[in-house]
């Protein structure tokens, strides 16, 4: 019954670096940011915007001066204290990182579509143009070369037994018509996939998987394959699978995307190819595409990385990432980021870090640089008297899930009562105020804060239910909306929402190397938009990472990223 609440953001945004990102791969020793373009190679620091090295592949003739140029990947090398790149036209470069020298330790004539290293970096698997994979030791000696189509399903074949055909099962109403039915036609891929094999390697690199479009079929089909690069499984047909690909790192399940006629989904695979699970993305069935799901290095959250197939306003499209968790075989939306449709503010290159789980990186087009670190929370009242139920408040995309502890047990994902909201929620507060600390409010990812307070009849014990039932836990109504009056230029501009009174908000918002605090009220009480306005801002030296609020005492206090604890005066001075 967690949440995920965002604890900080580091936001660079005067990074003065040549070209346009295409790729980038975090350094884990030092926790900075190498970032490929069309023409450099760049390492910067996203907390202090500090740029440490930058190297040129236009003059050293790996890259065409004239900004043609792709980076199809790029990957640190701790060991080696190197990063390693990957060119569109067949270039393997090494840059040491120590001497700032650039050498090309391999090259493909048919050009490379991808890279990507096992998680060991013992080996990496090259995609090359003539759909092969190559396969080298980490000193770029290579081991073997093999097609990524092969008629062959893999050493993990199925073996089948008589009783086990499809001529022989029972097939009930639909007839002995069923064990001669010829399968379905397979669509080919849909208009908008890349038709660019995708490499994820299973978290132990014992195993990694290939996404490619069939040159028969025209569809896309996943093989699985072992350590020594021999085909272990082919993926069953699945009709509308799309280009998004990644193996948990725990080993479990390889993630993808498909698109049904009614719906979208993300789809779960096993080793053996065979689907496993799957869960419903909140759009249409043709609003979105996924360009990549990314798992977290300790397999708690999957990120959804989207963008709208129609573009908007301006003729550019809308861009999300959506944060995942699992509970008990239900998936929950729990964070959703919306980027807008500003060209320059939609991010680029997106990844978990390598060492904290749950901190994520992110690249616009524009050079802004953000890092988000996310935290564990449970929501819940404060439970300190007889009238308060006890409430636990989980979010589930457009939904808060609340359950009343006082009255009822009930095992997640199911709940007491469900509260409906239009868009999704980021975080839910409940109420600070004596005898009303059952009411919470909820902040939608589109700036709203919705405020539900307790329908007629629960204060005095509960009302007439069906059939002479009496209902314990009433659901809570929507009682106001307010609007802020901030602009709205990124997501998540407020954190830690702390609802002390009837219209009294404190927040959190993001400041330059600093924290801002701030005190949110109405406008005009006669206001009809009920927007809340910022009364007071006083910046915070340090990143506030918690508040809390004493029913008893009235007391405000705040929690830094460094253990200072501070008290905040409703003057807000601290």
């Amino acid at each position: 019954m967690r949440n995920l609440s965002l604890l900080q953001r580091f936001r660079c945004v005067d990074l003065s670096i040549p070209g346009s990102p295409q790729c980038f791969t975090i350094r884990s020793e030092t926790g900075t940011v190498l970032v490929a373009s069309e023409l450099a190679i760049t390492e910067f620091d996203p907390r202090t915007e500090e740029v440490y090295k930058e190297v040129s592949l236009t003059a050293e003739g790996y890259l065409p001066e004239d900004g043609s140029g792709v980076v199809v990947a790029i990957q640190d090398l701790p060991d080696q204290e190197s990063v390693c790149v990957a060119t569109a036209n067949g270039d393997v470069i090494l840059y040491n990182l120590n001497t700032s020298q650039l050498e090309c330790v391999g090259s493909v004539e048919s050009g490379l579509t991808g890279m990507t290293w096992s998680p060991d970096q013992e080996l990496v698997t090259l995609t090359t143009g003539q759909e092969t994979i190559i396969m080298m030791t980490k000193d770029f000696e290579p081991i073997t070369e093999v097609a990524i189509n092969q008629d062959d399903f893999g050493e993990d074949k199925f073996i089948t037994v008589g009783w086990g055909k499809k001529e022989t099962q029972f097939h009930g109403s639909e007839g002995k018509q069923a064990a001669q039915r010829k399968a379905a036609e397979v669509q080919p891929a849909l208009p908008w996939d890349d038709r660019k094999p995708r490499i994820t390697w299973r978290g132990d690199g014992q195993f990694f998987a290939v996404s490619a479009v069939c040159p028969q079929t025209g569809a896309r089909k996943v093989r699985i394959w072992n350590r020594e690069c021999v085909l272990q499984a082919t993926s069953e047909v699945v009709n509308g699978l799309e280009q998004p690909l990644c193996w948990k790192p725990s080993g479990s399940l390889i993630a993808s995307t498909q698109r049904h006629p009614n719906k979208h989904n993300v789809v779960f695979m096993e080793k053996n190819g065979l689907l496993h699970g799957d869960f419903t993305l909140p759009f249409g069935k043709e609003q979105v595409k996924v360009k990549e799901l990314l798992w977290n290095s300790d397999s708690t959250v999957l990120a959804v990385w989207m963008e709208d197939l129609k573009p908007g306003e301006n003729d550019h499209p809308n861009t999300y990432i959506q944060l995942w968790t699992v509970g008990n075989y239900h998936w929950y939306l729990k964070q959703s980021l919306h980027f807008g449709n500003e060209p320059l503010r939609a991010p680029v290159c997106v990844c978990w870090d390598p060492e904290k789980p749950l901190r994520l990186h992110l690249l616009t087009r524009g050079w802004a640089s953000y890092t988000y670190d996310w935290g564990w929370s449970t929501q819940r009242s404060h439970g300190t008297d007889c009238c308060d139920n006890a409430n636990v408040a989980v979010i589930d995309g457009e939904k808060v899930l609340v359950t009343t502890f006082r009255q009822c047990v009930i095992p997640p994902p199911m709940c007491a009562f469900e509260l409906q909201l239009p868009v999704p929620v980021n975080l839910v507060t409940f109420h600070s105020q004596a005898q009303r600390t059952n009411e919470l409010a909820a902040l939608t990812a589109d700036g709203h804060i919705y405020v539900y307070g307790q329908g007629g009849g629960v204060e005095n014990g509960g009302v007439s239910g069906v059939a002479g039932f009496k209902v314990i836990s009433a659901p809570l109504v929507l009682r106001k909306t307010y609007r802020i009056a901030m602009v709205q230029e990124e997501p998540l501009t407020l954190r830690l929402l702390l609802w002390l009174s009837e219209d009294l908000f404190l927040a959190v918002a993001h400041g330059r190397r600093m924290t801002r605090l701030l005190k949110l009220t109405p406008l005009d009480s006669q206001d009809p938009k009920d927007t809340l306005e910022i009364r007071s801002d006083v910046p915070v030296d340090g990143f506030v990472i918690s508040l809390c609020h004493s029913l008893r005492s009235g007391t405000v206090t705040l929690q830094l990223d460094d253990g200072q604890i501070r008290k905040v005066h409703m003057g807000l001075s601290d």
